[in-house]
């Protein structure tokens, strides 16, 4: 992947000798950005995130179309790998990486990205921007995500606060039961190729629990979330 080869650069910038340094951040043919993504509901544990730089070529959504194949994955089973690969087939995606673990409440994780200007001039679009996406994985196929950030203008140094919200994949009827619901609140199926609701993508409506009258539900009044689902910070390094 060529998140793997960037972040071997990386690496070796970072520790090696005069020669490679003269390669890196210091002549400005690198750009690294630190993102910070933490968990802002109250009982929904995110699946590893998916983190996307791209040119203005690619888009990983919009709402009132429908999901991609590796967007029905991630919101349904929390599986970012496939949405992670066509980010990786398209021509404008310039690096991408997936996280390893669950972003639990309240907790904040942190991840570095780093383009090359070579990339940049390679891609078929223009720009540099920023896609996230990641399962709040007590629902049915909820996904929290940002999708196509500016980081054009950001200089070393800069920072961005962001605020993600939640949307529905439109993939799976919001059934809430525990057969269902992948996450610790069901322990049920997680993704299933047979599309269901809508098939578009739309503002999530929020969670309708047992605590609210739906007793066929897994979940009860602490897995309710507003928006936004995740604080997010991004730092150009």
């Amino acid at each position: 992947m060529k998140s793997s080869i960037k972040t071997t650069l990386v690496t070796l910038c970072v520790a090696g000798s005069a020669l490679l340094i003269s390669g890196c951040d210091n002549d400005n043919r690198v750009k690294r950005y630190e993102i910070s993504v933490t968990n802002a509901t109250n009982n929904q544990p995110m699946a590893p995130p998916a983190l996307i730089i791209h040119s203005n070529g690619y888009t990983g959504w919009q709402t009132g179309s429908a999901a991609s194949d590796g967007l029905e994955l991630l919101a349904e089973s929390g599986d970012p790998s496939g949405f992670v690969d066509e980010a990786e087939s398209n021509e404008n995606a310039l690096t991408q990486l997936m996280g390893d673990g669950l972003v639990l409440p309240g907790q904040t994780e942190t991840f570095t990205l780093m383009v090359t200007r070579g990339d940049e001039r390679a891609s078929a679009g223009g720009g540099t921007e920023f896609t996230l996406a990641t399962m709040p994985v007590n629902t049915n196929d909820a996904f929290v995500g940002l999708s196509a950030v500016d980081l054009a203008g950001l200089e070393m140094g800069d920072e961005l606060v962001l605020f993600a919200r939640v949307y529905d994949a439109g993939t799976e009827e919001n059934l809430e039961t525990a057969g269902t619901i992948p996450g610790p609140a069901g322990g049920g199926e997680g993704f299933n190729a047979a599309r269901e609701a809508s098939n578009i993508v739309t503002l999530h409506g929020g969670v309708v629990t047992s605590s609210d009258g739906l007793s066929t539900s897994a979940l009860d009044q602490s897995h309710r979330f507003d928006n936004p689902g995740a604080k997010v910070v991004i730092r150009r390094l």
